[in-house]
């Protein structure tokens, strides 16, 4: 089950709590395994200010962590996120880079790597942390490694490629939303319209269209010669996404 941000802050300040309260009544579990438990709840309180762009929050509770111990791999892969929030891409990088000599199995912290180098248009790095993320069995969010691989291949046009991740990912998680996109897009372009519709029928079961898929939608229905639909798909475009590049492309289709 995916932890929400609120969630990680819930379960760090209860186990926070927890360890402050039994400190209190005795020392017998023994200082080390308070100070490790502390600094694992000090790190996922930050990664969790950090999603929610709460960058002061995400610093106090990493100052607290380097207090208990400065080389903390998972604390400064933390700072590392924390550094891009705040536009710092050298000390980000720098950070990213001594985090993974000291640890390179750490595939969170590679697979963040990896989505800072994507960001910074960096492609070639960027596959080559993410390949490397998404052939380690035991890491849980495999799938998402798989499908920043396939983003980051049809940006080096390596479609091949690409397809490849996105159904590998796909294997993975069958209910993976922006998997079933990808591969609605990748099959649309190899002209398997069946295919496409397909996975974007399923898409539209697990998430709320986009303009991407709206306009993908209708250029699927079209080819199916399905009016009523793809203006369904047409409607919702104009109506959600009124200054929408989609848009734009519609009426460059329709002349409208």
């Amino acid at each position: 089950m995916h932890n929400t941000p609120l969630t990680l802050i819930r379960r760090g300040l209860f186990l926070l709590l927890v360890l402050g309260l039994s400190a209190c009544v005795s020392q017998r579990s023994g200082p080390q395994v308070d100070q490790e438990k502390a600094m694992e709840s000090y790190v996922q309180l930050a990664m969790a200010y950090i999603e929610t762009g709460n960058r002061e929050a995400a610093r106090h509770h990493l100052r607290r962590a380097f207090d208990l111990e400065r080389n903390s791999v998972p604390a400064n892969a933390a700072m590392a996120m924390l550094y891009q929030l705040e536009g710092e891409p050298e000390l980000a990088e720098d950070r990213f880079r001594w985090v993974l000599r000291r640890d390179p199995g750490f595939s969170q912290a590679r697979n963040n790597y990896g989505a800072f180098l994507f960001r910074q248009e960096r492609y070639e790095e960027a596959f080559t942390q993410f390949e490397r993320v998404s052939r380690d069995l035991d890491y849980e969010h495999r799938d998402r490694a798989l499908l920043s691989l396939g983003r980051t291949a049809l940006e080096l046009d390596k479609p091949e490629r690409a397809k490849a991740a996105f159904e590998h990912a796909h294997t993975l998680n069958r209910r993976s939303a922006p998997v079933l996109l990808e591969l609605a897009e990748i099959y649309f372009n190899e002209q398997d319209y069946a295919q496409a519709k397909r996975f974007l029928d399923q898409y539209g079961e697990l998430s709320r269209h986009t303009a991407r898929s709206l306009l993908l939608g209708i250029r699927i229905e079209r080819i199916f010669g399905n009016k009523d639909q793809e203006a369904s798909y047409a409607l919702a475009l104009r109506n959600r996404f009124p200054y929408s590049n989609e848009l734009l492309e519609y009426r460059r289709m329709t002349n409208d």
